[in-house]
């Protein structure tokens, strides 16, 4: 009999780091409407629907060239609008094909619009 693979019900948690603590607390909470839940001097704790998301305040941020968080959505463009109206600017990126708002339409069906935070870290937003 195999034991039951150890992380296989556990609570996933996300991690995205920031060397300004207040511009991330600004953007994640004021901006983007998350629930913050702790703040310390080691990193800002959100409530995202039930998953921890800790912004972890590090000395020097490395930003992946590729999405690092995104959101699932029930209506794309009217959240691209709604974080527009916020002060987010949707990135546009040479070669994909999006439309006026920045979204793009995979080859699944999905459509996709990706900004940045403070830090620079890509994110989304996806509608299924």
């Amino acid at each position: 009999m195999s034991a039951k693979p150890p992380l296989g019900s556990a609570i996933i948690m996300a991690f995205v780091a920031t060397q300004d603590q207040a511009k991330a607390k600004a953007f994640y909470q004021g901006t983007l409407g998350l629930n913050l839940v702790s703040e310390d001097p080691f990193a800002l704790v959100f409530d995202v629907q039930g998953i921890m998301l800790r912004v972890t305040n590090v000395g020097k941020v490395v930003v992946a060239p590729y999405t690092v968080l995104g959101w699932q959505v029930g209506d794309v463009h009217a959240t691209v609008k709604a974080l527009e109206e916020a002060g987010v600017k949707f990135e546009r990126y040479e070669g994909v094909p999006q439309d006026e708002a920045g979204v793009w339409s995979s080859p699944s069906g999905a459509q996709v619009a990706w900004f940045k935070d403070p830090d620079g870290h890509t994110l989304s937003v996806t509608e299924f």
